[in-house]
């Protein structure tokens, strides 16, 4: 059982990595070329929408529900609670210091490989 809890846990995290990298890839390019994506992992926010809690604490950092809003690349929701967002260093300190955030990780793109092009059965 817990193999199966594992696999889940990295499959949940190679999709919200895959998501994050289209999301960014989508979002419209910031002036402030030192912001990165990043995935910022919370609590599960009691009484109150996972997104809502995340712009929330987007904005604590960024000045404005507008500017978070702007930022926020997508919300998880569901295999995990957090959320990505292009973000400066500066800004990447500073949200690790909110309340309920539990980590700040930056998104990676992953090649995944296959074995050889060319197989030969005998």
């Amino acid at each position: 059982m817990q193999k199966t809890a594992f696999f889940l846990l990295i499959v949940s995290s190679l999709l919200i990595s895959l998501s994050a990298i289209r999301m960014a890839d989508e979002a419209p390019k910031s002036a402030d070329s030192s912001s990165a994506v990043h995935i910022i992992y919370t609590e599960k926010p009691q009484g109150e929408e996972p997104e809502a809690f995340h712009i929330r604490t987007l904005a604590s950092v960024l000045g404005s529900e507008d500017a978070a809003k702007e930022a926020l690349l997508y919300s998880y929701k569901n295999a995990a609670s957090g959320f990505s967002a292009k973000l400066t260093p500066e800004q990447v300190a500073e949200i690790s210091k909110q309340p309920g955030v539990l980590q700040v990780v930056p998104s990676r793109t992953l090649q995944l490989h296959s074995g050889s092009a060319t197989t030969r059965l005998h």
